[in-house]
């Protein structure tokens, strides 16, 4: 308090105002007690006031410095741009600032329970801040709407999780139309902050409006695919770039394979996680065993394959072959048989380009399938037909039949698109009239199964586009993904 004609004089009370339905509908002031008019008057052209219970602390001086506020849950200190705090004369702790274009301070809520640094002296015994009504009732009003929107989002999302979309019900017939060729673009998303290794819709018709994707920023994630494009979910277990995912057949639960070590079998609604293996090598691709969905393999920088058993979280069986690395997995009609691909790319690797095992002997059923030069970085099952379709390298899909001695048909070869040492992924129709693969050059290409011609090449993307999966349920919806994190919907 600036000095006077009479000397220096203390301000010693406030009013309190406890009841505070008597204030006036204009939210005055408390006046203040004991405290000479001419000295308050030349308080507030020296500098302005504010409480130092309610709206923080004094603010008086233009010249900033750093003030800690709190600590957040994980350690870090909160700190917030400050002014110079003055010293407050005794008794003073309800005094407001007086200016119509000044608004009451809060400090902004960068996390929950935080704590002040420095404190100001508490108010005397008896005396309480003056808080006006009507901010009172607005702030009352602000603390319920959160929770409430909260609440409706987690119900639309478990909704969306569980339940048939309104897009997919009217095809869910017992005879599913013909495949077509998607013509244009229906949403675009930027899904991951690194390149997508695997989308893939939901296998059942009912819930086949979930689209997922797999990506090099460690996340798995799963969409509306279908109608909103929303993210639904938003599973982040793995530390490591998770490289392959699959639905499991009843729609529930996801396998992913990372570059951690691990695969995971998730819960799709929850995100609880309910089993996690360790492989000892880096997992690159993965494969649910038809007949028993229980058991799934792991492959990848390693001469081994492994087949767990996700109940006792044991390893059952292992396939061994003098090779580097697996690069994909594929089982064949009825679940009895599998085919690995794998890096050897030598002379003398015929014989371990692609293998066909049996699943249950571990035994090498064919190591005589593929004859040329290329890796194969992925394979695709017929839906209908005893065929499969190795991505070659060598810038072509080739076609094998599933049957013993699973000879490659040298008169049927899907070229057109460019692989150049990315993974790209190839997949059928749900007819298995139509085969489509992704390109290095950003391009779909889409292929007669039967004559092998292209039918239509969709410019999709600007980076290399990793995977194609075309709707099990929607006659011509196709998803894809690229090398930037883009996904995309076509029909």
């Amino acid at each position: 308090m600036g000095p006077s004609g009479s000397g220096e004089r203390t301000m010693t009370s406030l009013v309190a105002y406890d009841d505070s339905d008597q204030e006036d509908d204009d939210g005055a002031l408390p006046l203040l007690a004991n405290c000479p008019m001419d000295d308050i008057r030349q308080s507030q052209g020296n500098q302005k006031w504010l409480d130092s219970n309610f709206y923080g602390p004094l603010l008086p001086s233009p010249h900033y410095k750093q003030l800690e506020i709190g600590q957040c849950g994980d350690g870090r200190t909160v700190s917030e741009p400050h002014r110079e705090i003055y010293p407050l004369p005794l008794g003073l702790s309800g005094v407001v600032e007086n200016s119509s274009n000044s608004k009451p301070y809060s400090a902004p809520q960068y996390c929950v329970n935080l704590t002040t640094a420095k404190r100001h002296p508490a108010a005397p015994p008896g005396v309480s801040p003056y808080i006006p009504k009507r901010q009172r009732l607005a702030t009352q009003g602000t603390r319920e709407e959160p929770t409430s929107l909260e609440t409706n989002d987690k119900s639309t999302v478990s909704r969306l999780l569980t339940e048939v979309s309104e897009r997919v019900r009217p095809y869910l017939g017992p005879r599913p139309g013909r495949a077509a060729v998607p013509r244009c673009m229906q949403l675009s998303l930027q899904a991951h902050q690194a390149p997508i290794n695997m989308i893939q819709w939901c296998p059942v018709p009912q819930l086949s409006h979930l689209l997922l994707s797999a990506s090099m920023d460690k996340t798995v994630k799963i969409w509306d695919g279908a109608e909103s494009g929303q993210c639904l979910q938003v599973y982040s277990s793995h530390s490591g770039a998770v490289r392959d995912a699959c639905w499991s057949p009843c729609g529930r639960r996801l396998l992913t394979g990372s570059f951690d070590n691990t695969a995971m079998v998730t819960d799709v609604e929850t995100g609880q996680q309910i089993v996690k293996v360790g492989n000892q090598f880096k997992v690159m691709c993965l494969a649910v065993q038809p007949n028993d969905p229980e058991v799934f393999l792991c492959g990848g920088y390693s001469a081994e394959v492994k087949a767990w058993d996700a109940r006792t979280c044991k390893v059952e069986r292992v396939y061994r072959a003098r090779i580097q690395q697996t690069l994909a997995i594929l089982f064949l009609t009825g679940g009895r048989e599998f085919v690995t691909s794998s890096d050897s790319v030598s002379r003398d690797s015929a014989e371990r380009t692609l293998i066909a095992w049996d699943f249950q002997t571990t035994a090498k059923v064919s190591n005589q399938i593929y004859h040329e030069r290329y890796t194969c970085p992925s394979l695709a099952l017929h839906p209908q037909q005893d065929s499969f379709v190795a991505q070659s390298n060598g810038n072509y899909m080739a076609l094998f039949s599933a049957q013993r001695p699973y000879r490659m048909n040298k008169r049927r070869r899907y070229e057109g698109h460019k692989v150049e040492g990315y993974a790209v992924r190839c997949g059928f129709s749900p007819d298995g009239s139509i085969l489509a693969t992704g390109s290095s050059t950003g391009s779909v290409h889409f292929y007669d199964q039967q004559s092998a011609r292209t039918l239509h090449t969709l410019l999709a993307h600007q980076q290399a586009c990793m995977c194609v999966s075309l709707h099990p349920v929607l006659p011509a919806v196709v998803a894809t993904c690229d090398w930037g994190g883009e996904l995309r919907i076509w029909q």
